[in-house]
């Protein structure tokens, strides 16, 4: 499929973008959590700059994304580690 144009607004400035049809739903929605935290700050802290509470929503969602990778990769790792013992019984139980 191809690319559509779409208007994104973050923080009151509007950003026009190519992206793909199956895309466009997930942009439009990040852009609307980006702004809901940026009002969140807004409202709950005494910051105003604009820069400063975008700042303040990429290191919460940075954060956010780096958690949930090493949360993955633990993840991984305790499978990986199951499926090893669970080979070594399965030898065992087969070799007898």
């Amino acid at each position: 499929m191809g690319e559509i144009s779409i208007k994104i607004t973050i923080a009151d400035r509007i950003y026009p973008l190519k992206v793909s049809m199956e895309e466009e739903e997930i942009v439009r929605r990040a852009a609307k959590i980006i702004n809901e935290r940026i009002k969140d700050y807004q409202e709950n802290y005494a910051v105003r700059d604009k820069q400063d509470l975008l700042s303040m929503a990429v290191l919460h969602y940075a954060t956010a994304v780096l958690k949930a990778e090493h949360k993955v990769q633990h993840q991984d790792t305790t499978v990986a580690d199951k499926v090893e013992e669970l080979d070594s019984l399965l030898n065992g139980f087969f070799s007898k």
